[in-house]
């Protein structure tokens, strides 16, 4: 307990940077994985081209290195001085955006295909149908899914923390140079972990029974 008390800001301002880090790299997934599994879906061929293009590049590469391009090429070529915290949410962002566009891209398809054709009876556009009448169907399919691609996204911001972003586990290097115990603060910062993944778990389950009692 010392250990934590000692050190309790620096645990703090790690679980609050592991949290930011996790919100908005959340908020960026989001965003980015419904736009692209509408593309995905698109009568467009260019868009469902893009769309499978993004998936299938970033899905396969590795987080480190996409955190290495977003760091030192990004920077070179795009937005010079942009912030380590913008470019760890832009890189934890566009992964996950992979994920979640194939969970959506999921739950669009067992949306009957009656509801698009009679939306498009109606004189509705595509983008139209997808917004007012498929995307607000297939959310019930969705959830459960997203409870664990944001779980995943929780423990892939710890390699944020070799790249200049205070997050729990770079905690565990200050704490390691300084000559504390690795086990210990392990400890603290797994507890810390399952804080925040435990809660997000509750969270999907209170929207799994909401949409339950909608239904």
């Amino acid at each position: 307990m010392n250990l934590l008390f000692d050190y309790f800001p620096e645990f703090r301002d790690g679980f609050l940077g592991t949290l930011s880090l996790t919100a908005a790299g959340a908020a960026l997934a989001l965003i980015l994985g419904i736009v692209m599994a509408g593309f995905r879906v698109s009568p467009i061929p260019p868009l469902r081209a893009f769309g499978t293009a993004w998936v299938t590049l970033l899905r396969n590469t590795p987080l480190t290195l996409l955190f290495l391009i977003a760091f030192f090429v990004i920077p070179q070529i795009l937005f010079p001085g942009t912030s380590p915290y913008k470019l760890a949410v832009g890189a934890l962002g566009c992964y996950t955006s992979t994920f979640i566009c194939e969970a959506v891209r999921s739950g669009i398809g067992t949306v009957p295909i009656g509801q698009a054709e009679a939306a498009r009876s109606l004189g509705m556009t595509f983008f139209q149908t997808l917004r007012m009448i498929i995307l607000p169907q297939a959310t019930r399919t969705v959830i459960p899914p997203l409870s664990s691609i944001f779980i995943a996204l929780t423990k892939n911001s710890a390699i944020a923390g070799a790249f200049s972003n205070t997050e729990l586990f770079s905690v565990s290097k200050l704490l390691s140079d300084k000559g504390y115990a690795i086990g210990w603060t392990f400890l603290w910062i797994a507890l810390a972990y399952l804080v925040i993944t435990f809660s997000i778990s509750g969270l999907f389950r209170l929207l799994e029974r909401r949409m339950e009692v909608s239904r």
